[in-house]
């Protein structure tokens, strides 16, 4: 077989997509994937928006029919006051934006470390760090929670700003960014009289908002779905996120209720991503764009 042969040959060959038939049922075939696809994608939040302003009982004994006792507007309002959704969604976003200020302080200064200065022992650094991913979460719980205790971190933010900000995952991409990053930039900055912290402040930092922006979103999503760790760590009702708040009212709320606090913690990191998705699309693709 030749090599033209080789690049031609496909599931559906060109002389058979020559046939209108065969067109035809390939593109239904494509579009029927596709809508199974968004069903399934899409098929859940569309049932929680339902659900959300439906009453408890349409959502219990008729949890596919339409609004049979009409659209319960008031829902996501009660939901919002009468069992605490919004001081919940307050503590969510306050526990995500100091998380991702830890988060990009500690990634930065530590690819940084890694890709720029490179110390002696930087090396053996990068493979500690890399080796903790190996690590899984369960086995560290117990010691980190130990660790945050004797600090006396637990109960205040801090116990998870400080933990979630230690991410092995986040310093490697940074430093990998940096990596690709021209030395060329580093050396005329020493020449020009900048100092390490003037080459981190001034040249680095500017040239490293692409990755920036996905270090952000991903830090974002993970601290707006975590669940463990603040359960454990913040003991006080008033300070909980959404995500502990909802189990811990899940066996006394009315249902409908709590679908709406449901929804809205669903609804809330997605109108974002939404709204950022351009950036965070462009920051991604420049995040691989640069060139040693």
């Amino acid at each position: 077989m030749s090599s033209r042969d080789a690049e031609e040959r496909s599931i559906v060959s060109a002389a058979d997509l020559r046939r209108t038939p065969v067109r035809i049922g390939l593109a239904v075939s494509i579009l029927a994937g596709l809508v199974l696809a968004a069903i399934a994608g899409l098929g859940p939040l569309l049932w929680l928006a339902k659900a959300a302003v439906s009453t408890t009982e349409d959502t219990v004994t008729r949890p596919l029919a339409l609004w049979p006792s009409g659209v319960q507007w008031h829902n996501v309002a009660d939901a919002w006051t009468s069992i605490g959704i919004g001081r919940s969604t307050l503590n969510t976003i306050l526990i995500a934006a100091g998380t991702m200020v830890t988060s990009i302080i500690v990634s930065t200064t530590g690819g940084y470390v890694l890709a720029v200065l490179r110390p002696r022992w930087a090396p053996v650094l990068q493979g500690l760090i890399l080796a903790t991913l190996f690590v899984p979460g369960t086995i560290t719980l117990v010691p980190l929670y130990l660790t945050v205790k004797q600090l006396g971190f637990t109960g205040n933010y801090l116990g998870v700003w400080l933990p979630a900000a230690a991410s092995a995952f986040n310093v490697l991409i940074v430093k990998q960014f940096f990596d690709r990053i021209p030395a060329e930039l580093y050396e005329a900055a020493r020449i020009d009289g900048a100092g390490s912290f003037g080459v981190f402040i001034w040249i680095l930092l500017p040239m490293a908002r692409p990755i920036l922006g996905v270090v952000l979103m991903l830090t974002f999503i993970a601290s707006w779905k975590d669940f463990l760790w603040p359960l454990l760590v913040l003991t006080k009702p008033e300070t909980q996120p959404l995500s502990v708040a909802l189990f811990k009212i899940s066996l006394t709320a009315e249902k409908s209720l709590l679908l709406a606090g449901m929804f809205c913690t669903v609804v809330i990191p997605l109108v974002l991503f939404l709204i950022f998705q351009r950036q965070f699309l462009r920051s991604a693709g420049a995040a691989g764009a640069v060139k040693g």
